[in-house]
Formats: structure tokens, C-alpha cells, sequence
């Protein structure tokens, strides 16, 4: 019964993956198009208590992560391009332990788990790692670059690791 079950839901995935079509491009020639993008990564710069990215970065690649060293330890963020509208989030997905997202239409698929998480609000969709939403992080636009208080990404970072 039990590899029956096993079985099913691995069939159910890769029906899901399938459909969804999980294999991705970091081209910036498919920015734009209902084509997966997976994520570029860049360098962030952190000032002080501020991190920021260049706008540039997320407009040329769609979808960019990067690493940000705090007091609790190196982190990831990630920003990327929803609806012509800047999205930055924590990256992580805790139980698969992987930090990498690709962006698909309106959703998020875990590089790792295939987890899908809605891309405008976070909330897990389907998949192991539902429970672990993808947490907003507040910015704003500053001379070319998306400004993040270093505080909020420890925040953000924190709250997606923990079940909801």
C-alpha cells in the first residue's frame, strides 16, 4: 500500500513538473516571456545597515539572487520581475535545504523540490515545502539600486524559516 502511495505522488510530481515546465534559462532574451527564468546571481552590496542590488540587474535578468552576510549568518534574497513590478523575497526553503528559485508565469519553483510558491504573495501552492511561505522584504528605489534595510532581510529570512 504503502509504495503504491509512493509511487502515485511521484508520478503526481512529475506530471506537475512536467506541466509547468520546469527547465529554465538565466537568458536575458527570455526576460518578459512565459518561458521559466532561473535565477542569476549577483552581488549584493551592503552599507552600514542597508543592502542594495541594481535595478539594472533585475530588469536585464528578470529574476537574480544573491548573498547577504548578517549577524546570524549569510543569507539569500532574491528579486525578480512580476507584472512590470520589482518582487524582493527571502530565499530559502528550509526542509530541502535549498536556496534557488525559478520563476514561471505568476508562481516560484523550488530549483531543488519543485515546490511551487505563488510569486506575488509567497504562499506555498503545492509540493513538500508548502509550509515555509516566501517572506516580502520591504525596499526602495534609490539611485538605480533596490535599497533593503539589513534588519528586514533578517526578518524576512527568519519568518520564512520558521512552519507557519
Amino acid at each position: 500500500m504503502n509504495r503504491k502511495m509512493v509511487f502515485v505522488s511521484l508520478l503526481a510530481i512529475l506530471v506537475s513538473l512536467s506541466a509547468l515546465g520546469c527547465i529554465g534559462s538565466n537568458d536575458p532574451a527570455s526576460a518578459g516571456s512565459s518561458e521559466p527564468v532561473k535565477g542569476t546571481w549577483i552581488e549584493s552590496k551592503v552599507s552600514g545597515d542597508t543592502v542594495s542590488i541594481p535595478v539594472s540587474s533585475v530588469e536585464l535578468y528578470t529574476n537574480v539572487h544573491s548573498k547577504v552576510n548578517t549577524e546570524i549568518g549569510e543569507v539569500a534574497i532574491m528579486a525578480y520581475m512580476l507584472d512590470d513590478e520589482v518582487v524582493v523575497r527571502s530565499n530559502v526553503c528550509p526542509p530541502c535545504g535549498s536556496i534557488g528559485f525559478t520563476l514561471k508565469d505568476e508562481v516560484l519553483i523550488c530549483d531543488a523540490c519543485a515546490t511551487v510558491f505563488d510569486a506575488a504573495t509567497g504562499d506555498g501552492i503545492m509540493g513538500g515545502c508548502v509550509a515555509y511561505p516566501k517572506e516580502n522584504i520591504p525596499y526602495t528605489i534609490s539611485d538605480g539600486n533596490i535599497v533593503m534595510k539589513l534588519d528586514d532581510v533578517v526578518t524576512a529570512h527568519r519568518d520564512t524559516v520558521k512552519v507557519n
